[in-house]
């Protein structure tokens, strides 16, 4: 904590300080067990100008805090840029933000009532989606604009994270009315990119009513759920010109969710000999794939070509564990999981796969580029931040860190460019 004087701070000051003495009722998000908390305190204003307030307070202020105040001071929000203990609590200086956060406001302001607008429209008139739709994409569009200006105004990252926050507060009485929104900020299932979600953007279709069936729309043609759609039908392919160049193969498909290309790969399947390993930590996902596979000839009730088996894939990092309980595979895939994973674990984990496939063996990751699509609809309109964001330099890196040879890989992307893909042969 900083312990200057009261006189030598005076000397610094560039704004005169008034006398204020009014209760300051303020927000304060926190860190507690990898968790954001929202306190909700109060302190007593000193001084105040058009620059900066001093209060007293009995929570442990530090400097870099960010305070979001919601009574006694006009401006809405402010740094501690110092703090001092004295023995009734603590004494801080707060330096006022007067324009990030009331610019930010007010385009969040503005885009409620746009959308308000809206919604009027789809309850008063007929009008079509080639109407409504552009007019949906316009108000998003600026509003994520002036979201992306904070956050290269605010560059920190705690700071950034709780006005997404407060985003989502303020936005989420008309947000709330589309299924798919929704769900990417409550993820009813406790964790982020169920199976869910995914086969709802996969299906590609509204299910929400008045203009939450038009948020809906908005939201399934973000360009990662279209690059996102058209990875899953290169999986399928991929998958399907491997199996037709073996007999019998085996195969892993990591982090199996909904088994989708396992349905749509079915007859494939049957006719290759191929046994499929899907593992997954989720058992609504395994079970939604058990009743969907129920109704082919490779069910995994009446045959043995597909297993489903609850397993924590962030176990695989370890050689003889994973020999031990799937031994040596073909093929080797998962999509989206490694998305995830944090590059140090990662690198292990491919590591560990690598050495699991057989001579000629195919191991299929794919990852989302980072410099394809826009961040900001995944971190403000949705809760969706679980995803890194990696470049081509990152995904190389992972590779050359893990021993592979530059030789056995192939990049391949699907239609859109935002999903590329890694075929690593070894």
């Amino acid at each position: 904590m900083q312990n200057a004087s009261t006189t030598k701070y005076d000397k610094m000051r560039r704004y005169e300080r008034k006398p204020y003495s009014e209760t300051i009722a303020y927000s304060l998000s926190v860190e507690e067990e990898k968790k954001r908390k929202w306190l909700e305190l109060k302190g007593k204003a000193l001084n105040l100008c058009d620059a900066g307030v001093c209060i007293e307070t009995d929570y442990p202020l530090a400097p870099g805090h960010m305070l979001w105040f919601n009574s006694g001071v006009e401006k809405k929000a402010g740094f501690v840029r110092w703090s001092q203990q004295f023995e009734r609590g603590y004494r801080a200086g707060i330096e006022l933000d007067g324009k990030h956060i009331q610019e930010l406001d007010e385009a969040t302001y503005i885009f409620n009532k746009r959308l308000e607008e809206i919604e009027d429209t789809c309850l008063t008139s007929q009008k079509n989606n080639d109407e409504i739709l552009p007019a949906i994409r316009a108000a998003f569009d600026d509003v994520l604009n002036a979201c992306k200006l904070f956050e290269i105004a605010i560059e920190d990252k705690e700071v950034v994270r709780d006005a997404q926050v407060r985003f989502r507060e303020k936005t989420n009485p008309i947000l709330s009315k589309s299924y798919c929104i929704n769900r990417t900020r409550t993820w009813p299932q406790g964790y982020q990119g169920d199976h869910k979600t995914l086969e709802a953007i996969y299906r590609n279709a509204p299910l929400s009513e008045g203009i939450g069936y038009f948020l809906d729309l908005y939201c399934l043609d973000w360009s990662l759920g279209i690059g996102v759609r058209n990875r899953i039908k290169e999986l399928t392919y991929m998958l399907r010109e491997e199996m037709q160049k073996r007999k019998n193969p085996k195969v892993l498909n990591i982090a199996c969710g909904s088994c989708r290309e396992v349905l749509e790969l079915a007859s494939d399947i049957e006719k290759s000999g191929a046994k499929f390993t899907c593992i997954d930590l989720d058992n609504a996902a395994l079970a939604f794939a058990a009743n969907r596979l129920s109704y082919t000839n490779i069910s995994p009730v009446t045959s043995d070509q597909v297993v489903l088996r609850k397993y924590n894939a962030v176990r695989m990092f370890d050689d003889e564990l994973n020999a031990s309980e799937f031994g040596k595979q073909d093929i080797i895939y998962s999509v989206g999981f490694y998305d995830y994973l944090p590059t140090d674990f990662l690198i292990n984990l491919f590591r560990a796969l690598y050495k699991l496939l057989n001579p000629d063996g195919l191991l299929i990751t794919s990852f989302k580029d980072a410099a394809r699509y826009r961040h900001q609809e995944y971190h403000w309109v949705a809760d969706w931040d679980g995803f890194l964001q990696r470049s081509e330099e990152d995904f190389q890196y992972i590779f050359l860190r893990a021993g592979i040879p530059d030789s056995a890989i192939v990049e391949r992307r699907e239609e859109s460019g935002i999903i590329v893909f890694y075929l690593v042969r070894k």
